[in-house]
């Protein structure tokens, strides 16, 4: 075992402050960060939860607020934060995933930082760079959600937590001040992106693990309460709607695929390796903790993040419907430093250098897969679906679409995330527009019961899902047949399928 492992808990204040101030590395790592993140981000199509955030940040402000009293308020932040983010750069895949892409340069600098001031300028690069470079934050910075956000936040606040405990701030006052900042950038973090109050139970473990004074003790507790108090509105909220996530009780997400391969990793592969490196830590831990009753503040930190929110949420899913292998993507920070951790047990420096390079190759063929065209939700192919259309249909044309999917996967979604493509066309299906509900969607009619809507149209566009219950049952098509439609083209886009029916 290296020193890593018995590394002083504490290192002194100016050794931090030098860090911190050594700018041009953390920014380069940024650039490095934010355009890995970038690149390609523009090609995958949107998806549904993408839809629900773009079509909430579209509506008017008064629209926006009295949707959230009735769902989403858990997102309401991002919302409101993609509404004047639209409003100036517009809502195509570049613009609405770019905050993303930016704040995955943040989160891979403060990665950085985190790692120099726990370990050294060299360990600090690599769990940088493979923070960079996992899949799932490949797949959070070309994602139009709250996640990249998030856990740049839960990055820089643990840097600010460091700095509090190592009493970095000169004066009682600025001390103090840095505090309650803290409280409130966790808070800020929370409002985000709920489950990012699991954080606290890493900081905690951290805290009380590190032998601080008392009076540190006392100042952390003082301020994580303070952040627990600010958050109960957005708790209380977020449980009072909870009944918007009841289908993860269905979806299977809990399974050991799940939680030890896709959550972070995204190949097997990878995971294999990177857990192996991670055991490889925890092992070095308990024998050091053993023989010296001290672990490094590198290993308890990034041990206590990679463990504790998956096992905290694991627990809370045991009660009610919770988890989602997106719900912890803020541990990335964690993982990449215990991976590195892992890495910098090996003394070789040229088998150090080898074992990045695998990381690294690991993770590039599904960090490639993931801006595909079809990469996202399993296939979606909203804008290719919406572009054929554009192609195809006429102006005065009549267009439906599937209904029986789940609404994230609805093809009339393509409809308000590439309005070009459906200009002229009549949505003779539609009884309420989202922009006039205070819910997150559309409402139609079944195609069984528009033949009043259909009576002067000669040509008829059906959009279904392939493999939904309308697909399979042709419900729309012999709806159709009965107003005396018939098909005249079929186009297979992925997994969309694309019928036009004319009057006989």
């Amino acid at each position: 075992m290296t020193a890593l492992l018995t590394a002083p808990s504490a290192a002194p204040a100016s050794s931090a402050r030098a860090s911190v101030k050594r700018w041009p590395l953390p920014a380069g790592l940024w650039a490095f960060g934010f355009l890995a993140a970038l690149a390609g981000s523009w090609i995958p199509s949107f998806w549904g939860d993408e839809a629900a955030s773009v079509m909430s940040a579209e509506r008017s402000l008064p629209s926006l607020l009295a949707m959230l009293r009735n769902v989403d308020a858990v997102h309401g932040l991002y919302y409101l934060f993609l509404h004047f983010w639209i409003d100036a750069f517009g809502a195509s895949e570049l613009s609405v995933r770019l905050p993303s892409s930016i704040a995955v340069g943040a989160m891979v600098a403060g990665v950085f930082v985190l790692g120099r001031m726990l370990a050294n300028r060299n360990l600090a690069v690599v769990a940088a760079i493979i923070a960079a470079v996992l899949p799932r934050t490949s797949y959070m910075g070309a994602d139009a959600r709250s996640y990249a956000l998030s856990t740049t936040i839960a990055v820089w606040v643990t840097v600010l937590l460091i700095a509090l405990l190592r009493r970095t701030f000169t004066s009682r006052a600025r001390h103090r001040l840095a505090w309650i900042g803290y409280a409130i950038a966790l808070t800020l973090g929370v409002y985000l992106f709920l489950y990012l109050g699991l954080l606290l139970l890493v900081h905690g473990a951290f805290v009380l693990s590190s032998r601080a004074d008392r009076t540190s003790i006392r100042a952390w507790v003082k301020a994580a309460g303070l952040s627990a108090l600010l958050s109960m509105p957005i708790l209380v909220i977020g449980y009072a709607q909870r009944s918007q996530i009841a289908f993860l009780a269905t979806r299977g997400y809990t399974t050991p695929k799940s939680i030890f391969v896709t959550q972070w990793f995204g190949n097997p592969a990878l995971a294999v390796a990177a857990w192996t490196l991670i055991a490889c830590v925890v092992v070095g831990a308990v024998l050091t903790w053993r023989r010296t009753r001290a672990v490094s503040p590198l290993i308890r930190l990034s041990i206590a993040w990679v463990l504790l929110p998956t096992i905290g949420l694991l627990a809370l899913n045991a009660v009610t419907p919770a988890y989602n292998l997106r719900y912890v993507s803020f541990c990335i920070p964690g993982v990449a430093l215990a991976i590195a951790a892992g890495i910098w047990l090996v003394r070789h420096r040229l088998l150090r250098i080898v074992l990045v390079v695998a990381v690294v190759a690991l993770a590039i063929p599904t960090d490639v897969a993931q801006r595909g065209p079809f990469a996202k939700d399993g296939g979606s192919d909203l804008a290719q679906a919406a572009s054929y259309v554009g192609a195809n249909a006429a102006s005065g044309d009549a267009i439906i679409f599937d209904r029986t999917t789940a609404n994230r996967q609805r093809p009339r979604l393509a409809e308000h995330l590439y309005p070009a493509d459906f200009v002229g066309l009549n949505d003779v299906a539609l009884k309420t527009s989202y922009l006039d509900r205070t819910h997150l969607w559309d409402t139609t009619y079944p195609t069984s019961e528009i033949s009043q809507q259909l009576a002067n149209e000669d040509r008829v566009w059906v959009v279904e899902l392939t493999g939904s219950p309308d697909d399979v049952d042709g419900t729309d098509i012999r709806a159709l047949e009965v107003d005396g439609y018939a098909i005249a083209t079929t186009q297979l886009i992925h997994r969309t399928v694309i019928y036009s029916l004319i009057k006989k």
